[in-house]
């Protein structure tokens, strides 16, 4: 994430600076079009698949007293849905880097190398709160923590309540910001392309402790405790979701009655696809360990580097004391023997 500069000069209307300076306030007024949409009845048809989640089914329960339970399902509308909340993904993007992480940079005075770092950290510490907040209330409501044979028992599971889909969707909303922020953040190419390929991967990935973590570094160096207990939890989530995988693609859907190819109901519980599941599982948490095992061992690098660079003045400050030590009995020494005195015993 680049650092923006403010000019005081306006820049010409609708050229990149005057784009990348006001794409907050350009992005709220494209949203506002959406919201208005509905106050008019011919366009409130179209600001609706906007705004609201589509593909709503309502299921009756036959029984003493008829309930009615809301569930949907997913279409091509959803991509309208998942367009207006990266818009509003990009304004809170703004208003968190100007109202929060900007106050803080102008206080603690970072190199540019942090202020970047401390940007994105900042920005993604906001996203993971709020993601891990709100997956672990949906976890608990659905009672997938206390009964997880849930997760492949009725498959396939085409019907998702609404707290679910709406999570899918602003999940999708906020990773798909992430491309157009690299243009408005003047993100180098070199560092481009390795975000804009890394942040849907990101979605597996345990990464708010961490963030959290370089955020207190930033503050103080000498507070690194987090980092170890996010390298703990990091694996044991790679562990976890392997394990997880394996029993519900692995065993779980191996043994449901619902066997088959079929793309009407969404089924597509047949040998081939579970294999390229599992394997697509097991390569991409094989390649984010191998990611971790690296970066453990460039930190563990530096850090003897930086440890040697600290011991060898203080072993060179020592050797050249023990020098002029020995350099000033020398000079005694030499002048001793050429002293008058020195001469009179040698003429003796």
């Amino acid at each position: 994430m680049g650092v923006r500069k403010k000019s005081s000069k306006s820049p010409p209307v609708l050229s990149h600076e005057f784009i990348i300076q006001n794409h907050a306030d350009i992005v709220s007024c494209v949203a506002m079009v959406f919201l208005l949409g509905l106050m008019f009845e011919v366009t409130s048809k179209v600001a609706v698949l906007f705004i609201t989640v589509q593909y709503n089914v309502t299921i009756t329960s036959n029984g003493p007293e008829e309930t009615s339970v809301n569930y949907f399902h997913h279409g091509l509308k959803d991509l309208a849905t998942v367009f207006f909340y990266m818009l509003v993904a990009i304004i809170m993007h703004a208003i968190i880097q100007e109202y929060v992480l900007d106050k803080i940079n102008r206080k603690m005075h970072f190199s540019k190398t942090k202020h970047s770092k401390f940007n994105e950290s900042g920005q993604l510490s906001a996203f993971y709160l709020l993601s891990s907040g709100w997956g672990i209330s949906i976890l608990h409501s659905e009672n997938l923590l206390s009964n997880p044979v849930s997760l492949w028992e009725g498959y396939p599971h085409t019907l998702m309540p609404f707290q679910m889909k709406f999570f899918y969707i602003c999940q999708m909303g906020y990773w798909f910001h992430a491309l157009p922020e690299l243009y408005f953040q003047k993100t180098k190419k070199v560092s481009a392309v390795p975000q804009a390929l890394g942040s849907p991967g990101v979605l597996c990935a345990i990464c708010l402790l961490f963030h959290v973590s370089r955020l207190i570094y930033f503050n103080n160096e000498k507070r690194q405790g987090g980092f170890t207990v996010w390298a703990v939890l990091y694996v044991l989530g790679r562990l976890l979701t392997l394990s997880l995988s394996v029993l519900t693609v692995g065993f779980g859907l191996a043994g449901a009655p619902q066997q088959g190819l079929d793309l009407d109901s969404g089924n597509f519980n047949v040998l081939f696809v579970r294999i390229t599941v599992l394997a697509a599982i097991c390569l991409t948490q094989a390649f984010m360990m191998w990611k971790f095992i690296n970066f453990q061992l460039r930190r563990w690098r530096e850090h003897a580097l930086l440890q040697a660079q600290k011991r060898k003045p203080a072993a060179t400050k020592g050797k050249t004391k023990k020098d002029r030590a020995n350099g000033v009995n020398g000079a005694l020494n030499t002048n001793g023997a050429d002293s008058p005195r020195a001469r009179k015993d040698k003429s003796s």
